[in-house]
């Protein structure tokens, strides 16, 4: 059998991403008859067909569409260990891929990445802000060198240190007569009109809270996908939300107020994700002690004047 090279791998990949042959012979700067080449060439080389061609349609085959995650990973490989040879150079040339939850790109990131930048100019920091299921998945496919995200399983490929916490609180327009309490009780949210997060970040609840408060909780006045439309709701008067304590700027954007929620205190852990088998380039490494030792100040810093956090 001949050697599968990159090439191939890299116009297979993108004919599949595509769906075109011709989109991807004008992206890799090919005639369409030398990529087809290219693909020919590979199925030949793996004795199975990868697309499904008909006169007008172009479809992955079985076989294409369970080697595409392999043949993307082999790429990010190569990606990775040509970026590692450059960053070897110096610290101060190299680039940082970050995988974040989206509410916690959306709120405090932004202003840790331009601290970090600050400090280090040269060094080129991108972000994918996606689901938390995404961020684990971009770390265990060597597509983000760090992973920023609550808890949830993942494979023994990966390590996960706890990077913060946060209680949950309650946040309210500013007119709200809890507005005036410093803290609120989970029972006070008993007759409240509820507007909650779809998905694992409430219903991770359920086995914290006393039955009869965790079943108001499952049942909201109001169950949305995203934080800013639910700080939307809140401050149009339609009901009060939870969020986590990273979101107070975010919170105050919208001239709302947040009390924390005790009796009982629970908290969400955020876990900074790694490779276990890949090591960090200096620039990595640099901003990964760099959001160890800053996280309590960018991520979880109490407000000033708990009483004025509108």
């Amino acid at each position: 059998m001949s050697t599968t090279t990159l090439r191939q791998l890299r116009a297979f990949v993108l004919v599949a991403e595509q769906n075109s042959f011709t989109k991807a012979a004008e992206t890799l700067f090919l005639t369409q008859s030398a990529l087809s080449g290219l693909i020919k060439e590979l199925e030949q080389n793996l004795d199975v067909k990868l697309f499904d061609r008909t006169t007008r349609k172009l479809h992955l085959s079985d076989a294409g569409m369970r080697l595409l995650p392999q043949a993307r990973r082999v790429l990010n490989e190569m990606a990775v260990l040509n970026e590692k040879v450059s960053s070897l150079k110096s610290l101060h040339q190299g680039h940082v891929r970050l995988a974040v939850s989206q509410q916690l790109s959306a709120s405090t990131m932004p202003k840790f990445i331009a601290k970090f930048c600050e400090i280090h100019p040269n060094i080129q920091v991108t972000l994918a802000d996606c689901s938390v299921d995404d961020v684990v998945e971009h770390i265990e496919n060597l597509e983000a060198d760090l992973g920023i995200a609550p808890e949830r399983p993942y494979s023994d490929d990966l390590r996960a240190d706890v990077l913060f916490s946060s209680p949950f609180y309650l946040v309210l327009p500013t007119s709200h007569p809890f507005a005036s309490k410093t803290e609120i009780d989970w029972t006070d949210l008993l007759d409240e009109r509820l507007i909650t997060l779809n998905g694992p970040f409430i219903k991770s609840l359920q086995n914290e809270l006393p039955s009869h408060i965790s079943s108001r909780i499952f049942n909201p006045d109001f169950e949305i996908n995203f934080l800013s439309t639910a700080l939307g709701m809140t401050r149009m008067g339609l009901g009060v939300t939870l969020c986590l304590l990273y979101a107070a700027e975010w919170v105050s954007l919208y001239g709302l107020a947040m009390r924390p929620i005790a009796n009982p205190v629970v908290e969400r852990k955020f876990l900074l994700y790694t490779h276990k088998n890949r090591s960090l380039s200096p620039a990595a490494l640099a901003f990964k002690e760099f959001l160890i030792n800053n996280a309590h100040e960018f991520l979880v810093s109490e407000p000033k004047d708990s009483q004025n956090l509108v």
